[in-house]
């Protein structure tokens, strides 16, 4: 009888582990929609914004971030996705953090992906989507969340 009830549970386990797969390199080309420049639609009143993304690779995009208020450069993130370890990362490069910050792709569709690490300060999740010819950003973690609208360029 133990030994049906452990045989089931590896079974259970088995099958709930082949329906829900961890995104890999092969899903890179999911994120190519991500290529080209965007313009942010919600600054606050006197500020603007602007992300840049590249494909650098097959396995690796990198892009920038740019704030501006009127003609002065206020915040500048530098970013990358790419594929390693047979997994693919978000990596944020900002200056508030002394080395680059990994954050490992969780979800993916053909419509967006989420990006966590729980062991990061804040963020812990970044979230991008597709919605109509925009893009929405979401940061979160720690109870507060940004979402950063963008248009194409």
């Amino acid at each position: 009888m133990k030994e049906t009830v452990v045989m089931l549970m590896f079974c259970l386990s088995v099958a709930i582990s082949c329906g829900q797969q961890a995104p890999n390199s092969a899903d890179f080309n999911k994120l190519h929609w991500l290529e080209g420049a965007w313009v942010r639609t919600n600054a606050k009143p006197g500020y603007s914004g602007e992300e840049r993304w590249n494909k650098v690779s097959p396995i690796q995009l990198k892009g920038v971030g740019v704030t501006m208020k009127g003609a002065d450069t206020m915040f500048v993130e530098k970013f990358m996705l790419v594929v390693k370890n047979n997994a693919i990362y978000y990596v944020a490069d900002v200056p508030e953090n002394k080395q680059p910050v990994d954050f490992k792709l969780t979800e993916i569709s053909a419509t967006g992906f989420t990006c966590e690490n729980a062991a990061h300060d804040f963020p812990k999740m970044i979230r991008y989507e597709k919605e109509g010819h925009g893009i929405k950003a979401t940061i979160s973690g720690n109870g507060k969340s940004f979402e950063y609208l963008f248009k194409k360029k």
